[in-house]
């Protein structure tokens, strides 16, 4: 080239190269948490065709150390040195439909964020061990984008778990400041951090992989500091869907540009139908309210575990305590991850224009029947229509507030105040005392403090229900003359008792040659 095309060229760009040690600690700060840093690299695992991830945390105060391994097909060396460099994958490229990556900085970025050096090492099957490591003490020294070619004597240590592997990739983790900061080995306190966010985890990856680790045959299996069944990973189902109180809406395929979107609703059971385990597993590592929503996956990989996703008619939906049982399964492929904003983390996903209007729709028919759920004790399916049933309160107007009356019309009320033995007047005024003092605030404000427990209050046991279901079902058919069906079918209308259809069954049958 002439020297004056040269300074042609020359005038028209020039190189920006960025610094390397300012770089790379700015990427420290891209917002991973420890639980989304080892979901993504967990990610690369199932990409790898990985049946099995083994973490370890290995406690040494700064010194500790963090390892996935998996037992995929593992990389060449040209592989591993390309999955170093930062940006190994342009996201606008088409991928294989069951990829779970899109920038090519998941285990750069994720691992940066938690630790002082990572260590790769690799090996694919008849192949020789690969290793690599980012030292960002050794980039910060250099200012340059050094990657080195050899672990630590410590991370050799390490390595030596893949002997055991055909094939399989170890991550290590050294210095994890993020972790432990500074501390000494003896740091109790310290240590017990680090125990408690490996528990943390356990719960997060049980949560983001539940339909890779979850039936009888499993995809995928994680252990967490150990190898036998006590430390494996469990699945867990958002939806429960195996349980037989749990509602569904009808899925719906939404065709969309980029691919189809599946959206399906489901209707959690109401308190009063789980066991206490089924209830406390239920409500999930945020808890009840935290868990509600839309729960958006990639290739079955949980982006977003319960969101509204900015949806709502007037402004955004809030998570609120009477929608707490709506939650929604929304599958994405990822020819979508623009469309939908996944970010780096793949833990934010936003819904395009396109698809919002019917999104809000289909959640509103969730939402609508999760508040009757837990309105109504679970009573979404009894033997008469919701509209039917005689309940024992009565929501009034008064002025431009809402009160709340014992409402006179219950038969278990109506026969008291027709009884001879106990005088009308009294019990109305015992009544209108207990209508005047119903403690709204204090209820209003412990159902805000302690969501969960208000259902205790409200509980009612069989044992208690039978002598009042027996006591009732006489008064209709001697007070009242009903006949047993009738008497039957007005307490199935009556609440408590249409909680309790199995009491109601087990009531005397008529009998033999009478008519009904």
């Amino acid at each position: 080239m002439r020297e004056t095309e040269s300074q042609s060229v020359d005038a028209q760009y020039e190189l920006s190269v960025p610094p390397a040690a300012s770089t790379i600690e700015a990427l420290r700060g891209i917002g991973y948490s420890l639980t989304t840093a080892v979901a993504d690299l967990i990610d690369n695992s199932i990409s790898a065709g990985a049946l099995t991830v083994w973490i370890d945390f290995w406690w040494a105060g700064a010194e500790s150390q963090v390892t996935i391994l998996d037992d995929g097909i593992g990389m060449s060396d040209a592989g591993l040195s390309r999955a170093m460099r930062l940006g190994s994958t342009n996201p606008l490229d088409e991928r294989d439909t069951s990829d779970l990556g899109r920038f090519g900085l998941g285990l750069k970025t994720a691992s940066f964020s938690q630790c002082r050096r990572l260590t790769v090492a690799t090996r694919q099957v008849h192949e020789p061990l690969s290793v690599r490591s980012w030292d960002l003490d050794y980039v910060l020294l250099h200012d340059e984008w050094r990657v080195l070619r050899q672990a630590t004597e410590s991370g050799k240590r390490r390595i030596v778990s893949l002997d055991g592997l055909t094939s399989g990739t170890l991550v290590l983790w050294e210095h994890p400041d993020q972790l432990v900061g500074d501390a000494t080995e003896t740091d109790t306190e310290a240590r017990v951090s680090f125990t408690r966010a490996a528990d943390s985890l356990r719960e997060h990856l049980g949560m983001v992989f539940h339909r890779y680790l979850g039936g009888k045959r499993p995809l995928l299996q994680i252990y967490l500091n150990g190898r036998d069944d006590e430390h494996r990973v469990e699945a867990w189902d958002p939806f429960l869907e195996s349980h037989p109180a749990t509602v569904t809406t009808p899925e719906e395929f939404i065709e969309v540009a980029g691919g189809t979107v599946a959206v399906k609703g489901f209707i959690l059971p109401h308190r009063d139908k789980l066991t206490e385990p089924e209830h406390r597993r239920a409500a999930g590592p945020a808890g009840w309210n935290g868990q509600q929503g839309f729960y958006v996956y990639r290739n079955r990989r949980l982006l977003v575990a319960g969101s509204w996703l900015g949806l709502g008619a007037e402004r955004p939906w809030a998570r609120e305590e009477q929608y707490k049982l709506a939650r929604l399964r929304l599958d994405l492929p990822n020819s979508m991850d623009s469309q939908w904003q996944i970010d780096v983390r793949k833990s934010v996903a936003r819904p395009p224009t396109s698809v919002r209007v019917r999104l809000r729709q289909l959640a509103e028919t969730v939402r609508v029947k999760a508040r009757h759920v837990f309105s109504h004790r679970g009573q979404y399916q009894p033997r008469v229509t919701p509209e039917a049933v005689i309940r024992a309160w009565k929501q009034v107007q008064q002025g431009e507030s809402i009160g709340y009356r014992v409402n006179r019309d219950h038969p278990l009320v109506a026969d008291c105040l027709c009884r001879d033995d106990i005088p009308a007047a009294s019990l109305e005024q015992v009544l209108r005392l207990v209508e005047s003092t119903v403690p709204v605030q204090k209820i209003w404000l412990d159902m805000a403090e302690h969501p969960d427990a208000h259902a205790l209050v409200g509980g009612v046991a069989e044992d208690a229900v039978r002598p009042v279901l027996r006591a009732l079902y006489e008064a209709l058919r001697v007070t009242q003359e009903f006949s047993h069906a009738a008497a039957k079918s007005q307490l199935l209308r009556t609440e408590p008792f249409n909680s309790f259809a199995h009491l109601v069954d087990e009531l005397d049958q008529p009998e033999r040659g009478t008519t009904e």
